[in-house]
């Protein structure tokens, strides 16, 4: 209980003041980078006070300076925390609405670029999408949790298609994220914050711009499997059959 307190506190305290510094630093840096920095900073510190290790492999199969939609697996709140220290990469996140409206630090969210979506609302969840697609052909990178929200048993869910509209959008490569180990620091619904390493696997890059809306099915299936197969058993989830192919010049290139 005694580090659950202290994660509790630092959570806090550490919120306040580096969602401060993210406004403060939009004042001085467009776009949000200098902000997405700061969130780096916050996570890191996060990651510590709940006494968590993150160990993250595939690095080699990304570009740091290239767009990217990563597509991750959600176990727990400390995947947030993990991707943002440990994804050596600009990036975006789509979040709920619900976020925006926490004073200082929805404010802050705004000002790092983060894009907010209403998941009760399809018209203007789709909006929010065609925004990240515009921004991933800018050159900034966006990660998505195609499941939606995160798993009550540790186990991958089955995927929703909104992320993947905005892959074929961007016309940007989708990248397959494993995380696991999150689940057991904390639960859904639970509060107790135990220690634990987690384990990040990067995996290769899936090309999109030869793929369409047609074959955005054979898309979720393809990266459930690749982010799939890099998860423990007790993690794996149930498997899912692939719903249609790809054209022949699509599994030319993957």
């Amino acid at each position: 209980m005694f580090r659950s307190l202290l994660f509790y506190i630092t959570l806090f305290l550490v919120t306040v003041l580096c969602s401060l510094m993210c406004i403060c630093a939009a004042l001085v840096s467009r776009g949000g980078n200098a902000s997405h920095l700061v969130g780096r900073l916050w996570s890191r510190i996060m990651l510590f006070a709940a006494g968590v290790k993150v160990q993250v492999e595939g690095l080699d199969n990304i570009n740091p300076q290239e767009a990217y939609v990563f597509a991750a697996n959600h176990q727990s709140q400390f995947d947030i925390f993990t991707l943002l220290g440990h994804l050596p990469t600009q990036f975006r996140w789509l979040a709920k609405k619900e976020l925006f409206r926490i004073p200082i630090f929805g404010t802050a969210m705004k000002t790092a670029g983060y894009i907010s979506i209403d998941r009760s609302n399809r018209r203007e969840a789709f909006k929010s999408i065609d925004q990240a697609a515009t921004k991933v052909r800018e050159g900034t990178s966006v990660v998505i949790f195609p499941e939606g929200t995160r798993s009550l048993d540790g186990k991958l869910q089955s995927f929703k298609k909104g992320g993947f509209h905005l892959a074929i959008k961007s016309k940007r490569p989708i990248v397959p994220v494993s995380i696991s180990g999150a689940f057991a620091i904390l639960p859904k619904k639970g509060f107790r914050v135990r220690p634990q390493l987690v384990k990040v696997y990067i995996g290769e890059p899936v090309p999109t711009k030869d793929i369409t809306a047609k074959n955005r099915d054979w898309l979720i299936s393809e990266i459930r499997r690749r982010i799939q197969e890099n998860l423990p058993p007790e993690e794996k989830g149930q498997p899912e059959p692939i719903r249609n192919q790809p054209f022949v010049a699509d599994a030319e290139v993957l």
